[in-house]
């Protein structure tokens, strides 16, 4: 029997863990990049010696990633480095100054949170204890299952009414904790997966757990050095990368899918794997296909997570001193900023924003005694707020600069390079639809069997990965995702040669 053809398309996290994953089962697999790099939302700019990656770089769950190179025979070291990152975060405060560090050890936060409220340590540790049963029914046992019957989601209902998984996580942590800087601490992870705290499920509480438990990493080099890895690694499994071949189209004939690029016309492939934004599978790539344009037309219906303002700077000082690799800066609202963000169709006065230093903990990612940074502020997608951001982005980037001099002294007249990434830039260059950053957003209503699935129902041969399907976004979330999207393919096509794991997954699923 003839080794099974796939093509990936997208080169991100998701579309490479699938295509190792393929190429470690026997299949032939051909990746398509339109751009020309790899990675994705994960690629680099490289800009007078200063590196800036351009999307993630909060890696937690090592284990997920050491098990994709496991799944190949490989070792995750061999590859690349990951160095732990301490603290996890620093939280600012611009309206008080006040600071937390937010990290693994327990003695440390729990020291921070009685200096706040003596009365919140209890609810602090029944809140780990809380995450952590969260953890063990939302992450170690569903988040790399496939959610393709209702009958899947019936079967853990019941754990899920259990833990109130109807809750917010805001509304959750807020059961637990009293004190709002701490609420706050506790509860904005859910933004870095495109999620409002106050309307994404509880369930998401389980990133508190998985951190303390695995850590927080950076690659050296960089994320995208990890991304650099994994391509090393499918190429020496014989899959082929392609840069520069954006997929224009995809049409089925004969059982098969026909890939047509700038360079072939209806390349035959026996399954596709979409690592692309949904909406442009759906709308764009399969807009042939009626099932296609149905589904299209079902998630415009759906609630898209919010887009993002992404500012890359680099300085000709460090400000090592200044700042933690991670921290997040709130501004004066928490709970308005995020409902204006979310659902309001305007730019708001005021931002909170993610600033990533990681010359702080790779000093070779800046010119010597320089910084390199990002910073990214949420925004409204363009579904919601249509702003010309070609006319708005370089005054926003100059009052996001403005508003760090609280952290770093004098910035703006030590800024040497800089870029920007907004919203636009978002749809246009990586086709999200509103160029939303996130794709879906994580509600309860819009997870798991509710989520689009790892496989299409209706375009036979069609499988989905990356931020828009279960589990959802961030890399832990993407990496475990395409182990369910190929647990998928390995049940549907027979596929042999995969680690215990593997077989033992497609086997529960089946």
């Amino acid at each position: 029997m003839a080794s099974l053809r796939a093509a990936v398309i997208g080169s991100g996290f998701g579309g490479l863990a699938a295509a190792i994953r393929l190429a470690a089962l026997g299949a032939r697999v051909t990746v398509f990049e339109a751009r020309d790099q790899p990675g994705g939302r994960a690629s680099v700019h490289r800009i007078d010696g200063f590196t800036f990656d351009a999307g993630p770089t909060v890696i937690t769950a090592p284990h997920c990633i050491e098990d994709l190179f496991a799944a190949a025979g490989k070792r995750m070291r061999d590859y690349v480095e990951l160095m732990p990152v301490a603290p996890f975060y620093r939280l600012f405060w611009t309206a008080d100054g006040d600071t937390f560090d937010y990290d693994g050890d327990a003695d440390r936060m729990l020291a921070q949170i009685c200096a706040r409220r003596p009365a919140d340590a209890d609810g602090y540790r029944r809140f780990t204890a809380y995450a952590r049963e969260v953890f063990d029914t939302g992450y170690t046992k569903l988040a790399h299952t496939p959610f393709l019957r209702f009958s899947d989601m019936v079967r853990v209902a019941p754990k899920l009414a259990r833990l109130r998984a109807d809750r917010s996580v805001y509304a959750t942590v807020g059961k637990y904790v009293k004190d709002e800087h701490v609420r706050q601490a506790l509860s904005f992870h859910s933004l870095l997966v495109g999620g409002n705290p106050y309307e994404t499920s509880a369930i998401y509480t389980l990133i508190h757990h998985l951190e303390r438990k695995w850590g927080v990493y950076f690659p050296r080099g960089g994320t995208n050095a990890l991304v650099a890895g994994l391509v090393r690694l499918f190429g020496e499994q014989g899959g082929e990368l392609r840069l520069e071949a954006p997929v224009r189209s995809v049409r089925l004939a004969d059982g098969k899918h026909l890939v047509t690029t700038d360079a072939y016309t209806d390349e035959p492939f026996d399954i596709v794997v979409s690592n692309a934004d949904l909406h442009h599978t759906y709308s764009r790539l399969y807009a042939g296909e009626k099932a296609a344009q149905k589904k299209a037309k079902k998630l415009e219906k759906m609630d898209w997570s919010m887009s993002l303002y992404v500012l890359y700077f680099g300085t000709d000082i460090d400000y090592r001193d200044a700042v933690a690799h991670h921290t997040v800066v709130f501004g004066p609202r928490y709970k308005g900023l995020l409902r204006d963000i979310f659902h309001g169709d305007a730019l708001p006065d005021d931002f909170s924003l993610y600033l990533h230093a990681p010359h702080v903990t790779d000093p070779s990612l800046a010119p010597p005694g320089c910084g390199s940074f990002y910073v990214l502020s949420p925004v409204p997608h363009l579904g919601n707020a249509p702003l010309d951001w070609s006319s708005i982005g370089p005054a926003y980037g100059d009052r996001i600069l403005a508003a760090l001099e609280r952290l770093l002294p004098d910035l703006r007249r030590h800024v040497v390079v800089r870029r920007e990434l907004t919203p636009a830039g978002f749809q246009s260059d990586l086709a999200s639809y509103h160029g939303s950053a996130f794709s879906v957003a994580p509600a309860l209503g819009q997870s798991a069997y509710f989520r689009p699935h790892n496989k299409d129902a209706r375009i036979p041969g069609l499988y989905i990965v990356g931020a828009g399907t279960h589990p959802g976004a961030g890399v832990p979330g993407v990496i475990n995702g395409a182990l369910a999207t190929v647990t998928c393919v390995a049940r549907d096509h027979g596929l042999a040669g995969a680690r215990d794991e593997q077989l033992q997954l497609a086997e529960a699923s089946a």
